[in-house]
């Protein structure tokens, strides 16, 4: 049985809880949406949001809708919770097909967008974030931002510092008209980055409204990462312990060669060399890494949980150019040796470009990669001075992109938004004499 209900109050009674915006009801509902077709990052950065929203309110609670695999692996704060939503893989830019399920693109994106739709429909959020992608991967998002705003939700854009080339990206926005169905989908724009390492409004040509209605934020960090004091730890290494490096590359979907190199670099090498593949990492490359590993004496991981309190002690790290990898290696204050990726998007070359000029890491083009190339940059990253890698890093970037974040949408939440009509199936009443308090989604 569907019965239509156009008064919020009273759909909100059925369901078990009380309505209103948060500013009346005291507790501020956000939902946060991150497509993760390749990596890690967009589920990182949402997440360190999610932690600094409920630190900030102890009454908010998120859900975060993702793809990736891992994250509750990732570190989950009290008061959020993860809705998984099947994974994709990105085949090109902008193209996304299904991970795991044999079905076309098309099914996939709808099996996604019903799962995000009951989500709003459920929950009602205050606010909802979307990271990068205006309208979900493959628009499956599209149906969702719509229900929000009937509910009298609110609509924010998060960014990452640098999306591409800028005449890829204007060219892109010109093509799906992006710039107006933004201004008309979003009440706020978040921009994870700072004016000073690249001017995104500028460099992409943003309308002047939505220039109004946008937040340079800094850099987006975890708790465990961000300093921002300056302080060199000490990892008490004495005369004579090898000195550590690690190799990362994020989700790992695209790093083997950058792991192969390193692997090949750290052998007879003078320092103890981890290699971390990441969960992505495709299987045909697995046997040549772990061969590699084995012939340098070095350890070969998948997946490190913890790796950021790990990366506290070492003396070096080498990495692809990811946004996550390089403000949080930035928030630790380590040496880097960057080796960034050049497909199918040119933003991590143009990020390692951007950082090297502020004297933040040492830049290795892919063109030059070589075993032999990546040694001696992490030579010399080992002889860097800690304290003027500290000093660089503290003058050059902002690590308060969390809280920064947080703050602009707890604000959001707290406006007052007038309520459309609402004409939406809502479950049996015995299911929902059943459930309780609860949605199930």
């Amino acid at each position: 049985m569907h019965m239509e209900i156009t008064n919020r109050d009273e759909l909100a009674n059925r369901a078990g809880f009380d309505a209103g915006r948060s500013g009346e009801r005291g507790a501020a509902r956000y939902l946060l949406y991150s497509h993760d077709g390749v990596g890690l990052g967009h589920t990182s950065r949402n997440l360190a949001i999610a932690r600094a929203l409920t630190n900030a309110d102890p009454q908010a609670t998120v859900l975060l809708a993702t793809g990736s695999d891992d994250a509750c692996q990732m570190g989950v704060p009290e008061r959020v919770e993860i809705l998984k939503l099947p994974s994709l893989r990105k085949v090109a830019n902008e193209a996304y097909a299904s991970r795991r399920l044999l079905v076309s693109p098309s099914m996939i994106h709808r099996i996604r967008a019903d799962l995000l739709r009951s989500a709003v429909g459920g929950l009602q959020p205050d606010v909802i974030l979307v990271d990068k992608h205006p309208l979900g991967a493959g628009g499956e998002l599209r149906e969702a931002l719509d229900l929000n705003r009937r509910q009298g939700g609110a609509a924010v854009l998060g960014l990452r510092d640098i999306l591409d080339e800028p005449a890829t990206v204007r060219a892109e926005w010109e093509m799906h008209e992006l710039g107006r169905r933004i201004g008309e989908i979003y009440d706020r724009i978040l921009i994870y980055g700072q004016k000073g390492v690249f001017d995104a409004v500028t460099e992409y040509g943003l309308p002047a409204e939505l220039e109004d209605r946008t937040t340079f934020c800094g850099y987006v960090t975890r708790d465990e990462c961000r300093g921002g004091d300056g302080h060199v730890p000490s990892r008490g290494r004495s005369a004579d312990r090898k000195p550590t490096v690690v190799a990362t590359v994020g989700g790992g979907e695209d790093g083997t060669e950058v792991l192969a190199a390193f692997l090949e670099a750290s052998d007879g090498a003078p320092w103890r060399a981890v290699a971390v593949t990441g969960p992505q990492a495709p299987n045909a490359g697995k046997d040549r890494l772990a061969l590699l590993a084995f012939r340098a004496g070095a350890t070969l991981r998948r997946f490190v949980p913890d790796l950021w309190r790990t990366l506290s002690g070492v003396d070096v790290l080498v990495c692809m150019g990811g946004y996550n990898t390089l403000a949080e290696a930035m928030a630790l204050r380590l040496p880097v040796v960057c080796v960034p990726r050049v497909h199918p998007r040119r933003e991590q070359l143009m990020r390692a470009e951007a950082f090297e000029r502020l004297g933040l890491l040492e830049c290795v083009r892919p063109e030059s990669l070589a075993p032999a190339t990546l040694r001696e940059a992490i030579r010399r990253a080992l002889r860097a001075s800690r304290v003027e890698v500290a000093r660089r890093c503290a003058a050059g970037i902002h690590l308060n992109g969390a809280p920064q974040a947080a703050a602009v949408l707890s604000d959001l939440a707290r406006e007052p938004r007038g309520l459309q009509s609402l004409e939406m199936p809502v479950m049996d009443r015995s299911v929902l004499a059943e459930t309780s308090t609860n949605w199930v989604l």
